[in-house]
């Protein structure tokens, strides 16, 4: 009996840290666009519209809407730019060149089969 238990507590051991690993899916961000993120107020009469850069990231069976967390927390990222990205509840994670980018996902969509 406790060769069994001993044998369980090592396969259990050995198989958590391969289930703990972040699964990264390959896409290609396909589009970007400035979408209206909300306004700065400053004084009484000025307002002014704050512009995030929203992407569109199409994997084989999925299209996501990204969106910068932060007004002006990145750089323009490239139309066509393939990229290896891990999704945390609803933040998409990769690197582009080196620099990480976290990004938040506002829409999902299915990507229809080719020729419909």
């Amino acid at each position: 009996m406790r060769k069994q238990l001993l044998a369980f507590t090592i396969l259990v051991w050995a198989v958590c840290p391969m289930l703990a690993d972040e699964k990264t899916s390959h896409a290609t961000i396909v589009g970007e666009k400035s979408v209206d993120c909300g306004t700065s107020v400053k004084g009484k009469n000025k307002s002014t519209e704050i512009l995030c850069q929203q992407y569109t990231v199409r994997t084989p069976t999925t299209e996501y809407q990204i969106r910068q967390q932060k007004p002006g927390d990145a750089g323009i990222l490239a139309p066509n730019t393939p990229i290896d990205f891990t999704v945390d509840k609803d933040k998409m994670k990769f690197k582009v060149n080196g620099k990480k980018y976290e990004f938040l996902i506002v829409g999902t969509s299915a990507v229809g089969a080719p020729g419909t």
